[in-house]
């Protein structure tokens, strides 16, 4: 079995708060297996796999033991050495018994190891081991040695001593004879052992194979329950039950039955709860759902001694004859015949009577409960009377069942562990009843047993169910009934299986009060709690309280005054508070009480205050005469009452007692301009009999309230009329009818009720009746008639003069017909505008012809006078003329325009095809195509909307999509007449594809031109790139003007134009530019332009009807808007002023987001009518190389050319450019040379020589720079798209690599040669010299290896080991690498004791701080200079090896892969070592090389070499370059062929060669080297894939090398390999000929040319050297981007705290916190330094740098270059001091400037979360590193290693004794004579002993 990781690393424990007060005890990756529970102290013990844990109650880790794993084998006793068991394996220890011994205060706990041996261990600290057996017997071998079979036992009290009873089930081959069930002691000389005591005797064990379940003890005897085979002969399996006496210790009183749950399967989990066995079966098929039986302990009992008896006294046979008991398991011991009194006289059993018995008849019982789940576990609790069980089941739920009589019924179910992990059989409550314990594989929960303080209210409370649960009344809580004080009383404490209801209000009387008196309350509370004398209820209306006064049930209370209650709302006539009933501050029950307001109720509704006061839900009463609504009993004295509807005494009361009007006695009709008389009918008025009043109509006109005199007129009883005055009505507006509501008042204050709604109907036959026609339709009882008098009109009858009414109307007049055409065979519908087109249709029915021919009127189309809709008859084609209206006893009405028959002809169509999406614009062309009115177009059955207008010679119609591609006629009607093109159809295609579209980014400006790819482009009408925006403000402009285009079209005008810009609903804007069709497959759009303000949503294609998002197009990719970009005028001092341009200069221009959304390639930059060629375009500057001349201005106006920049359509005029004359070489006067000539003509000749040559290099300098900028920019550009799609194409590879691993896995090394290799770097493959057994003779190699292990014992004192290390250290010839030598040395022979190495450190780094103290306390742990800081690395390596392997090794291979797979991407000069992808820039390939990737077949299999073996040829594609060396190739194509091979597993690429195969016999050996190497003045160039020509997809094999091939060859099988980078060629010269791959080395010493050049060639060569690197600085940005991501991984790894820090560095860190404490170092600079020198520079830049000291891998030393540039960056990321970067500053520096703060702030935080985290423990720690001391167990290594050591102190002997002699405690220890004895043994050597 493998070897675990270290604890520290892989065990994560948790505390964590659950729902409902629940705690969790977590540990991820160790397996729990069982539960134990200390009675009275409540600490509880977890057995899990290799751990022990102690737990306080509340789930707090306190101690834990590790128990394994340990070297064990099933087939072996316990051994001590090694050798005793040769097949024994590192073996998991998984606990299988944990019991508690309450009286000795002992944990027993037994593993599966050592045959299931048991030890004792302290409840106060399971890491105390009190007991465990040495050298066990057979006799104390107890629990089941096999993972799966169930082991469970009993600690049996007895008086003097405990006993142990254990039961189990059949186990391995040593243990197979141990008895299923046995008696066991606890103390004594051997405990665990059952010699002389009970054991279940099994004639054969094999033949029964008990699985037990459960073990449980009542206060006489103990249970087991298990199921087994029926017998020998019985082959199917039952569940029993087992009963022993608990004071018999020798099994005579064993008996069991069988029992069974009706109907169900086997018994799964069992508990025993005060004389209940609870039993959980399976049931269903296959045992897929659960149910729960219980049974009586007493009816078992019965059962078994009915056994007993008849076992005891009648041979096992009852009455009837039949056998009922046995004695079972194969014993020899038979049922018997004694005295019928034998089983009371023995009541558990002698020497004499039978055992063990079986009874035949099981028990039976009834299911209680089904689940849906198998059930793994259960417990019951007994509380509060109540039985409730626990049910655990295999889903990870716990289920509360309450146990009712026969039934059980679940009320609460929760997941508590993982899903689909399944609850423990160890279900613990514990000794307060108050929680229980649910063990998960991984998890242990604390659930509460009730938890009713969850629950807020007295409903939730009882709903949920909980029989623990019930609703305290006066404490207003929900509690356990212990928890309620008046529980015992009455109505005090609510159960929901006795109470449904919460206690409530049932009624109150009144129901409401008016709020302006107090008055009482009465409450009607059913089961009120009854309180103490000095104990009182009180009632709170809102915030006002009162007193109540309890009777019964009834409670009364008082309301509170008017000024307390609130105000009604507005618009109500009531407020409505809560009244709650109190005691103290504790609501007992609540309900809504109103006040309400009669004042407020008449304002309710105006035109009737008395109805609404008296039908009001209120008691509220109308006074008439005060005309207001009142509460109370009546109106005041002297005034009658309107009673409310509520009253039921009283017949004057509700609405129809009021005062009010009833109808109109009169017309409703009343004529405008005439005078109209309104009579109403009243009711009820006798309320104002003797007070007169005035009375008045009003009529609520618009605009005006009209008021009319009236009078009263009294008639029988209370009825009588009112007459309005006669009055004559006007409208201010031309209504045809106006409904006027009307109402009377008295006295113009007191309103009469409106019994209904009351109006009066104003009409005006003027309106609405324009002609004769019209006003003789009109209704008759309006009386309206047509005058001719004056001006002819509608008037109402009186209003027309005498002889002025027109009987007959005038001739129907048509002012419009539409359509003037149609088709020949008719049936086209026409309409007639016109007047006095008849009265009704009956008038027109046949009056109406068109050109002669009859027509038909539509009757439901018809309009009185205004229109006829006819449908025409058939006429012949030309046939024409006028519409004629003809109504009887009228002249006929001829229309003016003229209708005419004509036949449309369809000619053709375009375009031709469309795509099958619709959205073509078609064109159908033909002649009298604008015949009729209704035309519709179709093509192939579904419509085509028409495009308006429809022209007399072409449709223009909209397809639709089609369901299938393929031919479509098309058909156009006219009206009822068809027409079809049947000789060209329309052809529906594909709809078109796009599959890319790039660039995706554009200026908002827009412009820029997107290149789109695709199929079927070329069938789009027209195709658009849109873009819908979300506009700040809307464009209200857009829309009006987009309706403007639409009415502007006409017949014969060029189509127009879209608009870039149209608004959408919703407040979205589209702009859109038109695509042009380039071909089927190339699209070329220009990206439409963005408003200003508005934000881009959604940028697509719109391909007529087929939409596709430019992401889906683009693989994803989004496309982007950037603002437009902004340059800087070209002179400094504005746009008007020229800029003066010297010639050969390059012009730099200014800006900001240049390149954000264009390319260099498509800007444009002119100068005048010239252009200036853009080099180099970056985010803030623009390089263009303008005309050597000047050019002409563009625009003769104006003097010089304009410099104008265009991206896309962004155009920037930057101003006018001026060339410059070159200036002559003297800038002086005449005048002033002439004169300088005459004073100094010698030192003026100098100056201006001295000053010419400055000017010139000035120049010179200048120029060159600008070159370099250009090309330094140049090359940036780009940079960010190829890392994209570089990024992609590795995320791809990485995928598959990711695949690959999950099969193969990571090839981490094993420990040992990790350790080795972390412990000796630069040893290769053997750190250590196997000298041991060679360089000792055979007869002294006993007396040396017990040297040797004296030797290593010594080491173990402190005092000697410390004495040791500063001995050796204090010897100047004891050299830096000898330190780190010994030092590892005693890491590796220390190895099994790492406690005591730690300690060692720890003592060690205190005296080195103390050293440094006294100098520069940072520069401490700066370098490995010392041999504790060597010892420090290699604890490092060996407490965070488990972090590399499952945390930070995926990162870091993954980086290295990405690394390598970048770095052969490119080209790598063999010779060199120089590659064009890298991060290094001293190792950057910078000659451009031509290089083609090729995909070349690898044979593998039988016959292609034999390479990787296997049973078939497979062809493996393997990527490689052309300008690949073979040695290249064959590494490339054994990285292939291996992928999932470690490297050590591969074979040497020296031992193979490629062979390039063709055809059936061309086989041909590739080499690096051979006759056809081109060879030239000295130089031989290695063959590569390019010299052979070998093609793409070429098939080439790995061969073995020939012997004597001239190759050099490789064992695989190598003893020792060296570990190293296989170097490269060497550039050395072989026969004079120097090798070179793809560039020449140089061919002279820097030494030779530093001679032979001047002073100044040496400064240019600098500068040129200086520059050349920020030239390829793009080039390794690039690389940089590409490996982001990865890099990122990997330090988030390294310095991420989101999972559990390694417990060996908070160790680490804890301690160095303790040291700078202790020395008073309160800088936080230098403890950061101190962790970073510790850990991240020590350990992690080692590991970054060096892949292969955890991976089996080969580091080539390009890869190596970059991985050194990384982990540069790792360092400077970890310092403290700023990280500053200027021109000058190293390129690898310049890489990740940007980065390294933010990594800086990762470390800061790393520090911090550790320094935040919980501290680590000494016990924690020491645990860690006992586990992890096993982990290198190489004896003869740790022999070799000693050798070594002694080696060194060999050398220093005498210095070392003179050190121990001279220490006065050394020399009590004989410390010294102990050495001296060593190197007696060791050496031979004579000593003074």
């Amino acid at each position: 079995m493998a070897l675990r990781p270290p604890f520290c690393l892989h065990l994560l424990l948790l505390l964590l708060p659950s729902h409902f007060g629940a705690h969790r005890f977590f540990a991820p990756n160790t397996t729990l297996n069982h539960l134990a529970l200390a009675p009275g102290r409540g600490t509880l013990y977890v057995g899990a796999v290799n751990r022990l844990f102690q737990l306080s109650p509340e789930l707090h880790m306190e101690a834990v033991a590790v128990t394994g794993p340990v070297m064990d084998s099933p087939d072996c006793v316990p051994f001590h050495e090694p050798g005793e068991c040769p097949q024994a394996r590192l073996t998991d220890n998984a606990n299988q018994l944990l019991l508690v011994s309450s009286r000795t205060q002992e944990l027993v706990a037994c593993g599966q190891v050592r045959q299931g041996v048991c030890e004792k261990r302290h409840l106060d600290n399971v890491a105390e081991v009190l007991y465990r057996p040495e050298d066990p017997g057979d006799g104390q071998f107890v629990a089941a040695n096999t993972p799966g079979v169930a082991t469970v036992g009993l600690v049996v009290p007895l008086p003097g001593q405990d006993l142990l009873l254990v039961a189990r089930g059949l186990a391995g081959k040593l243990s197979a004879g141990v008895p299923p069930l046995t008696v066991r002691q606890l103390a004594g000389p051997q405990p665990f052992s059952s010699e002389g005591l009970g054991r279940l005797v099994v004639g054969d064990f094999s033949d029964y194979n008990n699985s037990y379940v459960g073990a449980f003890a009542d206060a006489h005897s103990a249970y087991f329950v298990f199921r087994r085979r029926g017998a020998r002969a019985q082959a199917e399996y039952r569940s029993y039950v087992a009963r022993v006496c608990l004071g018999d210790a020798n099994l005579y009183s064993y008996v069991e039955v069988p029992f069974a749950c009706q109907g169900q399967g086997l018994i799964q989990a069992a508990f025993l709860a005060s004389g209940t066995l609870l039993g959980a079966f399976a049931a269903g098929p296959k045992g897929t759902y659960g149910t729960l039986c219980t049974f009586s302990l007493a009816e078992l009992d019965r059962s078994m001694e009915e056994a007993r008896r008849l076992c005891y006294t009648s041979g096992g046979r009852s009455s009837s004859g039949i056998e009922e008991a046995t004695v079972e398991y194969g014993v020899t011991s038979r049922c018997v015949t004694l005295p019928p009194d034998s089983p009371k006289s023995y009541p558990c059993g002698d020497e004499h009577t039978p055992s063990p018995i079986s009874g035949r008849q099981p028990v039976q019982a009834q299911p209680v409960l089904k689940l849906q789940q198998p059930i793994s576990a259960v417990a019951a609790l007994q509380a509060d009377g109540h039985t409730i069980a626990f049910v655990g089941d295999t889903q990870g739920q716990l289920h509360k069942v309450f146990l009712n009589s026969s039934q059980g019924q679940i009320y609460h179910s929760q997941q508590v562990g993982p899903p689909g992990s399944a609850i423990s059989p160890d279900l613990l409550v514990d000794s307060s009843g108050g929680h229980v314990y649910v063990l998960t594989a991984q998890q242990v929960d604390r659930v509460p047993v009730a938890a009713c303080p969850q629950f807020p209210d007295c409903t939730s409370c009882l709903l949920a169910q909980d029989p623990l649960c019930g609703w305290c009344i006066l404490q207003g809580r929900c509690t356990r009934k212990s928890q309620c004080t008046r529980a015992a009383q009455p109505s005090q404490w609510l159960w929901s299986y006795e109470d449904n209801h919460c206690l409530h209000i049932q009624s109150l009387l009144p129901a409401h009060h008016a709020r302006q008196e107090q008055g009482q309350v009465i409450l009607f509370v059913p089961r009120l709690p009854n309180l103490a004398v000095d104990e009182y209820f009180h009632c709170a209306f809102g915030d006002h309280d009162s007193l109540a006064h309890v009777e019964g049930p009834q409670v009364t209370c008082v309301t509170p005054p008017q000024d307390q209650v609130p105000l009604n709302p507005p618009g109500t006539d009531h407020v409505t508070l809560p009244l709650a009933l109190m005691f103290e501050d504790v609501t007992v029950a609540v309900t809504n009480f109103s006040f309400y307001d009669c004042s407020a109720v008449q304002a309710l509704e105006v035109a009737a205050p008395c109805r609404t006061c008296v039908s009001s839900v209120w008691r509220c009463h109308w006074c008439p005469q005060s005309n207001r609504c009142i509460y109370g009993e009546h109106c005041p004295e002297g005034e009658k009452t309107v009673y409310s509807t509520h009253e039921v005494d009283i017949q004057v009361r509700g609405p129809g007692a009021c005062p009010q009007i009833e109808g109109l006695a009169g017309p409703q009709l009343v004529p405008v301009g005439w005078e109209s008389h309104l009579t109403l009918y009243v009711r009820n008025l006798h309320y104002f009999q003797g007070l007169p009043a005035n009375y008045h109509c009003w009529l609520e006109l618009p605009g005006e309230l009209k008021r009319v005199a009236a009078s009263l007129e009294n008639t029988d009883g209370d009825t009588g009329l009112i007459h309005c005055q006669v009055q004559q009505f006007h409208l201010s507006l031309s209504q045809r009818e106006l409904p006027v509501p009307v109402y009377v008042t008295r006295d113009d204050i007191q309103r009469l009720d409106n019994a209904q709604a009351l109006h009066v109907t104003l009409y005006d036959c003027t309106v609405g009746h324009p002609d004769c026609s019209h006003c003789q339709a009109a209704n008759r009882s309006l009386g309206c008639l047509w005058c001719s008098d004056g001006q002819p009109a509608c008037r109402y009858g009186p209003l027309c003069p005498p002889g002025s009414v027109e009987q007959l109307c005038p001739t129907p007049s048509i002012d419009a017909i539409e359509p003037l055409t149609g088709p020949p065979e008719g049936g086209l519908a026409i309409t007639i505008l016109g007047s006095n087109l008849g009265r009704d249709f009956a008038d027109v029915q046949d009056a109406v012809s068109v050109a002669g021919r009859p027509c038909s009127p539509d009757p439901f189309l018809y309009r009185t006078s205004t229109r006829i809709v006819c449908v025409t008859s058939p006429a012949p084609n030309g046939t024409a003329g006028p519409v004629q209206v003809a109504i009887k006893s009228r002249p006929p009405g001829i229309s003016s325009q003229r209708f005419t028959y004509q036949d449309p002809i369809l000619l053709s169509l375009s375009p031709r095809w469309g795509p099958q999406a619709g959205g073509t614009q078609l064109t159908i062309h033909g002649h009298h195509l604008q015949t009729g009115g209704n035309i519709s177009a179709f093509v192939g059955g579904q419509p085509c909307p028409i495009l308006e207008p429809v022209c007399p010679e072409a449709i223009v119609c909209r397809t639709l999509p089609q369901a299938m591609p393929g031919e479509a006629v098309v058909l156009v009607v006219f009206g009822h007449a068809e027409r079809k093109l049947l000789t060209s159809p329309f052809h529906y295609t594909a709809n078109p594809q796009l599959v890319a579209a790039e660039p995706s980014v554009s200026f908002r400006g827009g412009g820029r031109l997107i290149r789109v790819r695709g199929t079927g482009l070329d069938v789009v009408w027209q195709p658009l790139l849109s873009v819908w925006l979300e506009a700040e403000t809307e464009d209200e402009t857009l829309a009006a003007q987009d309706q403007d285009l639409k009415s502007r079209r006409s017949c014969g005008a060029p189509a127009a134009e879209p608009r870039a810009c149209i608004q959408l609903e919703g407040g979205l804007l589209q702009c859109s530019t038109v695509c042009s069709v380039n071909s089927s497959s190339l699209l070329l759009c220009r990206s439409p332009a963005v408003p200003e303000g508005a934000h881009p949503k959604r940028v697509f294609f719109a391909l007529d009807n087929v939409h596709v998002d430019f992401t889906s197009a683009n693989g994803g990719q989004a496309f982007l808007y950037q603002p437009n970009p902004r340059l800087a005028p070209l002179s400094r001092d504005g746009l008007a002023r020229p800029y003066r341009l010297k010639p050969g200069h390059v012009l730099d221009v200014e800006g900001e987001g240049l390149n954000l959304g264009i390319s260099k390639e498509e800007v444009r930059v002119h100068i005048g009518d010239g252009e200036c060629l853009v080099k180099t375009l970056t985010l803030t500057h623009l390089y263009c190389e303008p005309p050597p001349r000047a050019p002409q201005p563009t625009n003769s106006s104006s003097g010089l050319p304009q410099f104008v920049v265009q991206m896309g359509n962004v155009r920037l005029a930057l101003g006018p450019v001026q060339y410059e004359v070159e200036p002559a070489i003297s800038m002086f006067p005449v005048e002033a040379q002439v004169g300088l000539g005459m004073g100094a003509a010698v030192l003026t000749t100098a100056v201006l020589l001295l000053t010419l040559m400055y000017r010139h290099k000035s120049k010179q300098a200048l120029r060159d720079y600008q070159k370099v900028l250009v090309q330094l920019e140049n090359l940036e550009t780009g940079v960010g798209d190829q890392c994209r799609k570089e990024f992609t194409d590795l995320m791809t590879e990485m995928t598959d690599l990711s695949s690959d691993l999950e099969a193969s896995g990571i090839p981490f090394l094993d420990y040992h040669t990790y350790a080795e290799r972390a412990f000796f770097p630069g040893h290769g493959g053997c750190p250590l010299r196997p000298e041991f057994e060679g360089s000792v003779e055979e007869g002294r190699r006993a007396t040396v290896c017990q040297g040797l292990t004296q030797l290593s014992n010594l080491l173990n004192s402190k005092l000697f080991l410390l004495t040791l290390i500063h001995t050796l250290e204090e010897q100047p010839s004891f050299s830096q690498r000898d330190r780190c030598h010994v030092a590892s040395l005693l890491s590796l022979a220390l190895h099994s004791k790492l406690e005591y190495l730690t300690d060692i450190m720890r003592t060690l780094l205190g005296d080195l701080a103390a050293h440094y103290i006294h100098k520069n306390p940072k520069l401490m742990l700066r370098r490995t200079e010392t041999m504790v800081e060597k010892l420090l690395t290699n604890w490092l390596s060996i407490c965070l090896y488990a972090f590399l392997r499952e945390v930070a090794g995926e990162p870091l291979y993954m980086l290295f892969r990405a690394i390598k797979y970048q770095v052969d991407k490119g080209p790598v000069d063999a010779v060199t070592g120089k590659a064009k992808r890298t991060l290094n820039d001293s190792h950057l390939l910078r000659e451009d090389v031509d290089f083609q990737p090729l995909t070349l077949t690898v044979l593998v299999g039988p016959g292609a070499g034999g390479v990787a073996g296997s049973s078939e040829v497979q062809r493996v594609p393997a990527r490689v370059l052309d300008t690949d060396t073979i040695t290249q190739v064959k590494e490339k194509v054994l990285d292939q062929v291996y992928k999932g091979t470690p490297y050590s597993q591969r074979p040497s690429v020296q031992a193979l060669d490629l062979e390039w195969r063709s055809g059936l016999a061309g086989h041909l050996t590739l080499s690096d080297e051979d006759l056809t190497s081109v060879t030239q003045n000295h130089w031989k160039r290695l063959n590569t894939l390019q010299h052979y020509k070998v093609p793409d997809g070429a098939t080439v094999v790995l061969i073995p090398q020939l012997p004597n091939g001239g190759a050099v060859s490789q064992s695989l099988a190598q003893s020792c390999p060296s570990g190293e980078n296989i170097p490269m060629l060497e550039d050395a010269e072989e026969d004079g000929l120097r090798l070179w791959h793809l560039v020449k080395a140089a061919e002279e010493s820097e030494g030779a040319k530093s001679r032979r050049s001047s002073v100044r060639e040496r400064e240019r060569e600098r500068a040129r050297a200086k520059a050349i690197p920020e030239i390829y600085l793009t080039r390794l940005l690039s690389m940089k981007g590409t490996l982001q991501k990865f890099v990122d991984d990997t330090f988030q790894a390294i310095l991420s705290v989101n999972r559990p820090v390694p417990i060996a560095i908070k160790y680490l860190f804890d301690f160095l916190d303790e040291l700078a404490e202790k020395h008073g170092i309160e800088d936080p600079e230098t403890l950061h330094i101190w962790k970073t020198n510790s850990l991240l520079l020590r350990f992690w830049v080692n590991t970054l740098k060096n892949p292969q000291l955890i991976f089996d891998v080969q580091v080539p030393d390009n890869v190596d270059a970059v991985l050194a540039v990384i982990a540069q960056t790792f360092i400077d990321s970890c310092t403290v001091s700023e990280h500053k970067v200027g021109r000058d500053s190293p390129v690898n520096k310049l890489l990740y400037a940007r980065e390294i703060p933010r990594y800086k702030q990762m470390v800061e935080k790393y520090y911090a979360d550790i320094r935040q985290s919980s501290p680590a423990s000494y016990q924690e720690m020491n645990s860690v590193l006992a586990e992890l001391s096993g982990n290198y167990t190489s004896a003869p290594q740790c022999l070799e290693a000693l050798q070594e050591l002694y080696s060194h102190i060999h050398r220093y002997y005498d210095q070392i004794i003179s050190a121990l002699e001279e220490d006065p405690v050394a020399q009590k220890m004989q410390l010294a004579c102990r050495l001296q004895q060593i190197a007696a043994l060791v050496e031979n050597k004579v000593t003074d002993l």
